[in-house]
């Protein structure tokens, strides 16, 4: 077993949510020390120096600029008022955009690593998550795509030609759906609960135009367990990647899904994690060299994600890690 990089950086946990927000810095605190203990080495690389060039290659330029200015004037902790953005959902604080652009300076930093051949796998514990994020609006908790500007980036900066981003949260990623939906290099998959926000991820969604064919969900009934979720996943998966052949494998990696979440309503496993990353791990050696980068998503349960998130990594280090 190699040693997967787990990429984090504390400047994300001073994104502060206020004393009841599912999202909060606590998750990813205990995430992190859990892989620390598990003997998983924390990093934090530099941010490469295009990071908002890559940001505004997804999202408008004008949305950027809107929530850097909000953050800087929303309170610095929640002694004062909520600050909200776009929607009930998205709270603020003066350090939310830091946090967010961090975010995706350090997925950045881990496709960066697999491409030159720095890392085979590398794992993101990231906040606030990113997968609902539209170009032009907020949601969800999420202010910035990682994985969309991550997988973007690849096309436009690293010439790479097809991108897959698997997506196992259990909230379908309209954000990252929407983003490519007509792109056709960019490949989405994903299974989830449905009906469940944000509403969208029927089995009939497809893309469109180029991309027609590139989008495969794999949408589930209240408490699903591992055979369904698990299952329908890694069998999508596979069918997906033999027609998609894809180069590089991005990973939504959201764990609340979990059957402890407080937020999910399913009843995948530990296990059924592992199955999932399984099933990636394969898919990444048949067709991508190996090359897989991990995003954390959602999770709400602290200690049933970290259970989750640890399973995960150990899974990529059997046969990714350090090169």
């Amino acid at each position: 077993m190699r040693a997967v990089p787990v990429y984090f950086d504390p400047v994300m946990l001073r994104h502060d949510t206020g004393p009841y927000h599912p999202e909060t810095a606590h998750r990813v605190e205990v995430v992190v020390e859990t892989l620390r203990q598990d003997g998983h080495r924390i990093e934090a690389p530099p941010a490469p120096e295009r990071t908002l060039k890559a940001v505004e290659r997804v999202h408008d330029p004008a949305y950027v600029q809107r929530l850097s200015a909000l953050c800087r004037n929303a309170p610095a902790d929640f002694e004062g008022p909520f600050a909200l953005f776009d929607c009930p959902d998205n709270v603020i604080s003066a350090a939310t955009f830091e946090a967010s652009l961090r975010a995706v300076s350090l997925t950045l930093a881990a496709t960066d690593a697999v491409v030159a051949g720095r890392a085979a796998s590398v794992f993101v514990a990231a906040r606030p998550p990113g997968h609902h994020a539209l170009a032009s609006r907020a949601m969800g908790y999420c202010f910035l795509n990682s994985i969309a500007i991550a997988a973007k980036d690849l096309i436009e900066h690293h010439g790479v030609a097809r991108v897959l981003v698997a997506d196992f949260d259990v909230h379908h990623g309209n954000g990252t759906q929407e983003l490519f939906w007509e792109d056709g290099r960019v490949a989405y998959l994903s299974v989830h609960r449905y009906p469940f926000f944000p509403g969208t991820g029927a089995a009939d969604e497809e893309g469109a135009g180029r991309g027609r064919g590139t989008t495969r969900n794999v949408p589930l009934p209240k408490r699903a367990g591992d055979a369904a979720y698990a299952g329908g996943f890694a069998s999508a998966l596979e069918t997906l990647s033999e027609r998609f052949r894809p180069e590089v494998v991005l990973v939504s990696a959201g764990f609340d899904a979990h059957g402890l979440d407080p937020i999910g309503g399913m009843r995948v496993t530990t296990e059924g994690f592992s199955w999932m990353t399984r099933a990636l791990e394969d898919v990444a050696e048949t067709f991508a060299g190996g090359r897989v980068v991990s995003l954390l998503e959602g999770g709400y349960d602290p200690e049933a994600t970290a259970a989750a998130a640890v399973e995960h990594v150990r899974v990529l280090a059997r046969t990714g890690g350090l090169i």
